[in-house]
């Protein structure tokens, strides 16, 4: 029963997702201001925010994985310390990379707009 109240939870928050950008797009068609972009743009917002926050939940996960193996091996092997410590940073660079690189990406579609 617990597993079935939070997918309808989850249902709905997506429900509520989905609707939003067409609410905030009805205001601006209201006003006179028609194109034929309307309400695009606040779909490329919501897909920005979401693609980020998945790119930021999935880097905080597997930097956390990375350090959780680097500490392990390390506990098993102390002599190898310096270069599970470089392979460890190296990692989580690479990993840090992809999330800035993800936000890099949400900036220029949210302020330099290449689609319209």
């Amino acid at each position: 029963m617990k597993g079935k109240k939070r997918v309808a939870a989850l249902l709905i928050l997506w429900a509520i997702l989905l609707a939003a950008p067409m609410a905030m797009a009805s205001e601006g068609a209201a006003a006179g201001a028609e194109s034929r972009y309307d309400g695009f743009f606040s779909y490329v917002a919501l897909a920005c925010v979401v693609g980020l926050g998945l790119a930021a939940g999935g880097g905080g996960i597997g930097m956390g994985s990375a350090v959780a193996g680097v500490v392990n091996a390390m506990a098993r092997n102390p002599g190898l310390y310096g270069k599970f410590f470089m392979i460890l940073f190296i990692g989580l660079a690479f990993i840090e990379s992809v999330v800035i690189y993800t936000l890099v990406v949400v900036l220029l579609l949210l302020y330099a707009n290449p689609l319209l």
